[in-house]
C-alpha cells in the first residue's frame, strides 16, 4: 500500500491509462486524411469550374466582338463618320439621324447589345441607339494595325441606367482608305453569360459568380442570385493572392462555401466558382461527430480517474507553487508542514529549509546592498564634480559640450559659453597662501551657480578658470550674464588677516557657429575671446566675433 502512495507509482498507473490517446490520434488522424482528400477534390472541380467559365467568356466576348466589328464596317457607319469630315448636304445617308436609325435596327436584332453608338476620333458623340450613351476612354493613339487589333474594352460594372451589369467595347472604324475617323461603342448586356457560365453536363458542380473589383456580384450562374450583393474585399484580396487555390469563407449566397477566384483576361473580372460546404462535407461531418462523440465519452471517463489520481499530487504542489510565487514576489515568511510521508513531503521540508536561508540570506544582503549603494552614490557624484568647488570637473564638461553640439546640429537651438579667470589669480596665491586662493575660487563658484540657470551648466576648467554653458542663449543674452557675474565677483569683499581682498574676473564669451565641430574648437575660440578680454585690461566681458 505505501509502494501506491508514491509519486512514480501514480506516473506509471497514469501512463497505463494514457495507452488509449494513440488510438484516439489514429483515428483524428484517418478523418482529417479523409478531409483533405474531399478538399483537395472539390478544389480540383472548382478550378475545372473556373476555367469553364473562362473560356465560355473568352468565346462569348469574341462573338460579341464579331458583331460589332461587321458593324463597325458597314457602309451606314463609315458614311455617317465621313459626312463630319466632309459634309455633303445632298447626300441623305449621311444624316446623323439616318445613322441613329440604323444602329437602333441593329440594336433590335442583337439581343446582348444595350446599346451602339457612334463617336469621332476625339471621342465625340456623333449618334447612338440611346439618348444617354456610355463613357468609353479611347487611346489617344490606336496601333497601326487598327483594322484587327484596335479594340477597347472598358471593364465590367454594374450599369445604373440599364439596372444591370455591362461591359462596353469600342472598335475603331476607318474610311474607305483606311484612315481612322472614329469608333463603334457597344455595351454589352452581361446577362446574357448567365447559361453560358456553367454547363448541367459538362461542367463540374457548383455556382459562378462574376464579381467587379470591389467584391459585388455583376453575374451569377443562379438565376436568382442577388444583384450587388457584395463579397468582403479583403476575402476577395486573399482568394486572389492565391489564384487556383481553395478557401472555405461565408459566401454571398449560402452561410459558408469552399470557392476558389480567379482573374478573366477578357473581362478583368473575379470568377468565383463556390459550393456549399455542407453539402460537400455532410456526411464526413455527421462521421466525425459520432467518432467525437464517443471520444468525449472516453475523455470524461479518463478525466474523472485522473482527477481522483492526480489530486492527491496536484494539491500540495499547488501549496508549493503559491510557497514559491510568494517568495518570488519577496515576501520570504512562508512556512509549510509536511503532512505526508512521501516525496512532496520530503519536498516540503527541503522547501522550509531552503526558506529559511533565504531568510538569513536576505537580511544579510539587503544590509551590504545598501552600503553599496552610498558608496556608488558618492563614486558617482565625485566622477563628475570638482572636489574643490563642487562644479563639473573637465570629463564632464567634455560631454556637456559633445552633447550641446549634437543638439545645435539636430534642431538649430543656439548655446553659448563663457571662459572666465579670476585677474591676478597667481598673485593672490604668492601674496596670501594656497589655502587664501582656494577659498577664493570656491567663493567665485559659488557666485557662477548662482547667476545661471537650472538647465545650465558651471564647470570648473582648470586652476583659476571656469566655464559656463548657457542653453539656448544668444551671445547678446551671454554678454548680460557675463556682466552681471563680473559685476557681483567685483563687488566681493575677501578679508584675510584684516587686509581686504579685491577679486575681479575676466570673461570671453562666443555664441556656437555651424563650423564648430568639436568641444576643442569651441574651447579655443572661448580661450581667444578671454586672451582679447585680458589684453583690453582685465575685470571685462569680450565677446568673440
Amino acid at each position: 500500500m505505501l509502494g501506491l502512495k508514491s509519486i512514480k507509482s501514480k506516473i506509471v498507473a497514469f501512463a497505463i491509462m494514457a495507452t488509449l490517446i494513440p488510438s484516439v490520434g489514429l483515428g483524428l488522424l484517418s478523418f482529417r486524411q479523409n478531409e483533405a482528400q474531399i478538399s483537395d477534390n472539390v478544389t480540383l472541380e472548382l478550378r475545372a469550374l473556373t476555367s469553364y467559365a473562362s473560356r465560355e467568356i473568352e468565346l462569348w466576348i469574341d462573338k460579341r466582338v464579331h458583331e460589332v466589328y461587321v458593324t463597325s464596317s458597314s457602309s451606314a457607319v463609315i458614311d455617317g463618320l465621313s459626312a463630319i469630315y466632309r459634309p455633303a448636304p445632298d447626300a441623305s445617308g449621311r444624316d446623323p439621324r439616318a445613322l441613329a436609325l440604323y444602329l437602333r435596327s441593329v440594336q433590335e436584332k442583337l439581343e446582348t447589345i444595350l446599346e451602339l453608338t457612334v463617336v469621332n476620333a476625339a471621342g465625340q458623340v456623333v449618334a447612338s441607339s440611346m439618348e444617354t450613351t456610355a463613357s468609353v476612354t479611347l487611346p489617344q493613339d490606336w496601333p497601326q494595325n487598327s483594322l484587327t487589333e484596335g479594340l477597347v474594352i472598358e471593364p465590367a460594372h454594374w450599369d445604373k441606367q440599364y439596372a444591370t451589369a455591362t461591359v462596353s467595347i469600342a472598335i475603331p472604324v476607318l474610311s474607305y482608305d483606311n484612315m481612322l475617323m472614329g469608333a463603334l461603342v457597344a455595351v454589352l448586356d452581361l446577362r446574357a453569360l448567365q447559361p453560358e457560365l456553367k454547363s448541367p453536363t459538362r461542367s463540374p458542380p457548383g455556382e459562378v459568380l462574376l464579381l467587379d473589383p470591389e467584391g459585388r456580384i455583376l453575374v451569377s450562374s443562379q438565376a436568382d442570385a442577388e444583384k450587388l450583393k457584395k463579397l468582403d474585399a479583403s476575402l476577395l484580396q486573399s482568394l486572389l493572392a492565391q489564384p487556383g487555390e481553395s478557401a472555405v469563407f461565408q459566401g454571398v449566397t449560402r452561410p459558408e462555401v469552399i470557392g476558389v477566384a480567379d482573374v478573366s483576361g477578357e473581362l478583368a473580372i473575379t470568377i468565383l466558382a463556390e459550393r456549399d460546404r455542407q453539402a460537400v462535407y455532410g456526411d464526413w461531418i455527421d462521421l466525425r461527430n459520432m467518432f467525437l462523440a464517443l471520444v468525449g465519452a472516453l475523455v470524461l471517463l479518463m478525466a474523472a480517474v485522473a482527477f481522483q489520481m492526480g489530486r492527491s499530487i496536484v494539491v500540495p504542489l499547488k501549496r508549493l507553487i503559491r510557497a514559491a510565487d510568494r517568495i518570488a514576489g519577496g515576501d520570504l515568511d512562508v512556512r509549510l508542514s509536511a503532512t505526508r510521508n512521501d516525496e512532496l513531503g520530503h519536498l516540503t521540508q527541503v522547501f522550509d529549509q531552503m526558506a529559511d536561508r533565504l531568510r538569513r540570506n536576505h537580511a544579510e544582503i539587503m544590509a551590504v546592498n545598501e552600503a553599496m549603494q552610498q558608496q556608488n552614490q558618492v563614486l558617482a557624484t565625485l566622477s563628475i564634480t570638482d572636489s574643490l568647488t563642487g562644479l563639473y570637473n573637465r570629463s564632464k564638461l567634455d560631454t556637456i559640450l559633445t552633447d550641446e553640439l549634437a543638439r545645435f546640429k539636430r534642431t538649430q537651438r543656439q548655446f553659448s559659453l563663457l571662459m572666465l579667470d579670476i585677474d591676478y589669480f597667481k598673485t593672490l596665491n604668492d601674496s596670501y597662501g594656497h589655502i587664501t586662493g582656494d577659498e577664493i575660487l570656491v567663493a567665485v563658484a559659488r557666485i557662477l551657480l548662482q547667476s545661471i540657470r537650472s538647465i545650465d551648466y558651471a564647470a570648473r576648467y582648470g586652476g583659476d578658470e571656469f566655464i559656463i554653458v548657457l542653453v539656448e542663449t544668444s551671445a547678446g543674452l551671454a554678454f548680460k550674464t557675463a556682466e552681471r557675474i563680473r559685476s557681483q565677483v567685483e563687488n566681493m569683499r575677501y578679508s584675510v588677516n584684516g587686509s581686504t581682498i579685491n577679486v575681479t574676473v575676466s570673461i570671453g564669451i562666443l555664441q556656437c557657429r555651424p563650423d564648430d565641430m568639436t568641444p576643442t574648437s569651441l574651447l579655443a575660440r572661448a580661450d581667444h575671446a578671454l586672451y582679447e578680454a585680458k589684453g583690453a585690461g582685465r575685470n571685462r566681458a569680450h565677446r568673440a566675433h
